[in-house]
């Protein structure tokens, strides 16, 4: 599991790195992982619990289990093992729900229709993000 993530990783981001030899970093797409998130928050020594901006809540919440709204009445429920600045998203163990409403005329009902699947790994593109929701935290 660690090694698909790893392996995943690795042939996602393998291409760019090639690509962006000699190009500024500020004008690269960084994916953050777990180590890269440890990393910073070594250098930051804040603790690594600061929420400062909207991406902190996502670092925060690497290695642990996540909700995300999708467009088009779709739901995620996953592990998130990277995210960019993009939104762009590799989820694993997760469970995707997809809401179907089926209007008919000739009674005038509604019919809800939810389907279910599951998947090992996922790659979200982050423009189809509407929402993403951290785990709950007890103190």
């Amino acid at each position: 599991s660690k090694r698909s993530v790893r392996s995943l990783l690795t042939r996602l981001l393998a291409p760019c790195c090639r690509k962006t030899q000699g190009i500024p970093t500020s004008a690269v797409g960084v994916f953050h992982t777990a180590k890269t998130a440890a990393l910073g928050a070594m250098a930051a020594k804040s603790g690594g619990s600061n929420v400062d901006e909207p991406l902190d809540l996502l670092r925060l919440s690497l290695d642990e289990r996540i909700y995300v709204k999708m467009r088009g009445d779709r739901e995620l429920r996953g592990k998130l093992h990277a995210y960019d600045q993009h939104l762009n998203m590799i989820l694993g163990e997760v469970e995707e729900v997809i809401t179907v409403v089926e209007y008919d005329e000739d009674t005038c009902e509604e019919h809800v229709k939810m389907t279910k699947r599951n998947v090992e790994m996922l790659y979200v593109r982050g423009d189809g993000v509407i929402l993403v929701s951290p785990p709950l935290r007890t103190t």
